[in-house]
């Protein structure tokens, strides 16, 4: 379940308790409303997000309208976590990498899990243009891909300048999935060896023997207060406290079982070896 999808459940299940301290079942709450005798169920379990009118409507009928200020602020804020990648997308990429440039410099540690690909922060410009080339063609974008590649590369300014303190862990698998061809790939994994000598950065490699833990996709952390996920399509930034536990505890136990120093390195020279093959 996504952190979208446990807000909407949990605000929902504000307006559950709000019709329930009002004595009404979802049928009678429908049609005071004039709504159809499913939408309170709905709205309930988080299918539906109702409208500023359902909010009006719903506090007036369980006499709770000192509450409507608090339920749309809750409502607004259910709305600002879900970007639709569309949106990012007729922007252009590069605006994306600009926001992230923003957002990390004024944090003073940055945490972050990739499965898949070497995040961002450590990316070769030979493979940060396939990459997002990559995403460019996926989502039928604005091609801006100079533009996304310079703003992606100046993102790891941080890395040389600054008291941002920075871990990346890295799934093992990241080390084989194919980005571009075998140079681009060789170029990339002596990247990350030559990276693992800058002090700021703490690079770990999750072995794929690891233990599972829980479904997890990869993730950026800014601090303890900000969560950013990127899904096939949107991007979600966590910010709810309680949601925000769940991250801390995958990356504790992902971190546990990370591989750090020459265990790491000894892990990335073999990826990088099968490619000289």
């Amino acid at each position: 379940m996504t952190g979208v999808e446990q807000a909407r459940q949990a605000f929902g299940a504000r307006l559950r308790g709000l019709r329930k301290s009002a004595h009404l079942t979802g049928l009678q709450l429908s049609a005071d409303a004039g709504w159809h005798s499913a939408k309170v169920s709905r709205i309930e379990h988080g299918k539906q997000i109702p409208s500023d009118a359902d909010l009006v409507a719903w506090c007036q009928l369980c006499d709770a309208d000192l509450l409507l200020p608090d339920l749309r602020a809750a409502l607004a804020n259910i709305e600002a976590l879900w970007q639709e990648w569309r949106r990012i997308a007729a922007a252009g990429h590069a605006q994306q990498q600009r926001r992230r440039v923003e957002l990390e410099a004024r944090a003073k540690r940055i945490r972050n899990f990739e499965h898949a690909v070497v995040p961002g922060l450590l990316q070769t410009e030979p493979y940060a243009r396939a990459v997002l080339s990559a995403c460019i063609e996926f989502v039928k974008g604005l091609d801006d891909i100079d533009r996304a590649v310079s703003a992606r590369m100046e993102r790891q300014r941080i890395l040389h300048h600054g008291p941002t303190r920075i871990t990346i862990l890295l799934a093992e698998q990241a080390l084989y999935t194919t980005v571009g061809d075998d140079r681009v790939m060789t170029g990339q994994l002596e990247h990350l060896l030559d990276a693992m000598s800058l002090r700021r950065l703490s690079l770990g490699i999750v072995p794929r023997s690891a233990r599972f833990i829980y479904t997890t996709t990869c993730f950026l952390m800014l601090d303890e207060r900000i969560a950013e996920v990127e899904t096939i399509s949107a991007g979600l930034t966590v910010t709810q406290p309680r949601e925000l536990v769940y991250y801390e505890k995958a990356w504790s136990a992902l971190h546990r079982q990370a591989s750090y120093g020459e265990q790491a390195r000894a892990l990335i020279t073999a990826a990088l070896e099968s490619r000289r093959i």
